[in-house]
């Protein structure tokens, strides 16, 4: 069988994001046939329309390249006030303008997200899910990840130890792969 390539990113720029967290925790735990990409948002500039399609930046360039090749993409989004951050709607705009072509149609989108608040970042996946809903993405329903009061869920080095969002990872990488077989 051959392996499908699955591209992760966060929208969160912060070195020790629990976000990149939970994607570091799926690199370690990928189900057999699932290879995942994790790749950063840094340098990623803001949204232009007036940007010259034949100059567009080396970052940009790549990150559309990347998504693209993608069979999938796994999406780590934190939640800023009630939605998602800046950094990830604006990737998603990149990826999806009519002046560059929208990359993201179809596309087969698996997500979760990490919060110190109570809520987790329910209402910010609320916020994507729309997003991804304009762009004629694929968004996976189920299951869906929450993680709520991170702080008390990774290791003073960052690294996710909680079990029980571990095997809900593990069920979304499952139900990630489950619907690239079945396309």
């Amino acid at each position: 069988m051959n392996n499908f390539h699955v591209l992760g990113f966060a929208g969160s720029l912060r070195v020790r994001s629990y976000n990149r967290g939970l994607l570091e925790k799926a690199s370690e735990i990928l189900p057999e046939g699932l290879v995942l990409e994790i790749m950063e948002l840094n340098d990623i500039p803001l949204y232009n329309d007036d940007q010259p399609k034949d100059n567009l930046p080396e970052a940009l360039k790549e990150f559309r390249e990347k998504i693209t090749g993608a069979d999938a993409l796994l999406i780590a989004s934190p939640e800023y006030n009630y939605s998602i951050t800046g950094v990830l709607k604006n990737a998603l705009d990149w990826a999806s303008s009519n002046t560059f072509g929208n990359i993201m149609k179809g596309k087969i989108v698996a997500i979760m997200g990490a919060s110190r608040g109570l809520f987790g970042t329910t209402r910010g996946q609320l916020h994507l899910r729309q997003v991804l809903h304009a762009i004629d993405a694929r968004p996976l329903s189920r299951p869906e990840i929450f993680v709520r009061k991170a702080g008390d869920l990774f290791d003073d080095s960052g690294h996710l130890v909680d079990t029980a969002t571990i095997e809900k990872i593990k069920e979304l990488l499952t139900a990630l792969l489950e619907t690239l077989k079945a396309k």
